[in-house]
């Protein structure tokens, strides 16, 4: 297996529309927004969101040490998120997936203290922090879907901790599968059979093992029929096992 064989263009994803699509017209808005702002909040929501042109693979959405100015809402393809250590290798942080929202961390010191780049085609959503203060001040239940984001990310974080810390490398390549199957079920695509968009690279990378592990793991999952993967595509054969291999 080759990186060629774990990268994407993300099939899961649906291409993009041309033209601008407000927000109470777009299918992800609910994973992003509060559901339940009535239209004339929407629209005002929708006033301050700008439609940046799509990203291809491998630009930068914005750079390590960046001033913070905005959140970006990823509405197809997808991105990751990186450092770099001491001696100045790559440190993968994050996958985003549509609805998603990437640059939260820089809230608190207004700076990014991570890099952000698209791993295929990718059209995002910018949000002007200031704009989305003020409004939120008029419409509070959009203060407290970003609230509930940031807790979830928190969550995501202690999990990833979890992760890297005591468990085998077939526990985490299982929950990492695991993670995408409910992140991609929760926006109405199929959860036992996806795309993946990140290279073996970059998955070994995130989950603190060698690319050689990676490879083995997948091989082994493969020939005990847990899943099933033809060049980008996976399938999850056995969720039980799967789920059980992953402690959860």
């Amino acid at each position: 297996m080759n990186d060629h064989d774990l990268q994407s263009a993300s099939g899961a994803t649906p291409p993009e529309p041309h033209g601008r699509v407000a927000c109470a017209d777009c299918g992800l808005y609910g994973l992003c927004l509060p559901v339940g702002v009535d239209r004339s909040e929407l629209d005002e929501v929708d006033r301050i969101i700008k439609r940046r042109r799509p990203i291809q693979r491998g630009d930068q959405l914005f750079v390590t040490g960046s001033a913070f100015r905005s959140i970006y809402a990823v509405r197809s393809g997808s991105i990751k998120t990186f450092t770099f250590t001491e001696d100045g290798r790559e440190q993968v942080t994050g996958f985003f997936l549509p609805g998603e929202l990437v640059g939260l961390d820089a809230i608190g010191r207004g700076i990014h203290h991570t890099g952000a780049r698209a791993l295929q085609t990718t059209s995002v959503c910018e949000i002007p922090y200031p704009e989305f203060e003020a409004l939120s001040q008029q419409i509070p239940s959009l203060a407290r879907q970003l609230l509930r984001i940031m807790s979830r990310e928190m969550h995501d974080d202690q999990v990833l901790l979890m992760l890297l810390g005591k468990r085998s490398a077939d526990e985490r390549l299982a929950a990492f599968l695991l993670n995408l199957s409910e992140r991609f079920g929760q926006r109405g695509y199929s959860p036992v059979e996806y795309n993946l968009s990140m290279s073996r690279h970059d998955i070994a990378n995130y989950l603190g093992l060698a690319v050689e592990t990676v490879s083995r793991r997948f091989s082994r999952l493969q020939e005990d029929g847990i899943v099933a993967m033809r060049a980008r595509n996976v399938r999850l054969l056995d969720l039980p096992r799967l789920r059980a291999l992953a402690g959860s």
